[in-house]
């Protein structure tokens, strides 16, 4: 367990002085984990709570994983590295984009840990233009591609109740993504019964 490298992302304040509220940093992180959730930034829920994907969207990105709360926050089976560690504030329709600061500062060091990853999660367009930086496509192209490619790295629209329109409008997510999203899950977690 990197113990000091945690211990100096939990202090950090690179971006503290242009957030809403103090610096509190929201990972989850072990190098024994499986699968990855690089997500954009923590919302205004898990900054209270500090706990990352405590909200709606948490809800509804575990029921797309077909998961339980318990494995959900097992960091031996799962890392969750947002691209900002830090609440941004939120702007007229949603939360502000993920500072830059945290991605130049810690996600290298930390995506060189996750040595036994074997999904990726790429959730919302601020992480998918990050990850698959070319070539450049909208987010539904991204996600309909890989119901096409099939591979490990997979892209997903932001699991927050404001994407329902989205989801109403991209009914193929639901139908034809969502099954094999759950088998891929459920075939790399050590203990499936606790797959909902």
């Amino acid at each position: 367990m990197p113990t000091q490298l945690l211990t100096q992302i939990l202090a950090c304040k690179h971006c503290e002085e242009f957030l809403p509220n103090p610096a509190r940093p929201i990972l989850q992180f072990n190098p024994k984990a499986k699968i990855l959730i690089a997500g954009q930034a923590p919302g205004r829920k898990a900054h209270e709570s500090g706990i990352p994907f405590d909200d709606a969207s948490g809800d509804r990105l575990r029921e797309w994983m077909g998961i339980s709360r318990e494995i959900f926050y097992d960091p031996e089976k799962i890392a969750i590295l947002p691209l900002g560690f830090c609440y941004p504030g939120t702007a007229k329709s949603g939360d502000l984009p993920p500072r830059a600061e945290c991605a130049i500062a810690w996600r290298s060091q930390l995506l060189s840990q996750l040595q036994q990853l074997q999904i990726t999660l790429h959730i919302g367009q601020y992480a998918q233009q990050y990850h698959f930086m070319k070539p450049k496509k909208s987010l539904t192209e991204r996600v309909k591609l890989w119901t096409l490619h099939q591979t490990n790295q997979i892209p997903l629209p932001h699991p927050s109740p404001r994407n329902n329109i989205w989801l109403k409008r991209n009914e193929w997510f639901e139908t034809e993504l969502l099954p094999e999203l759950k088998k891929r899950i459920a075939a790399v977690i050590d203990n499936n019964s606790h797959i909902t």
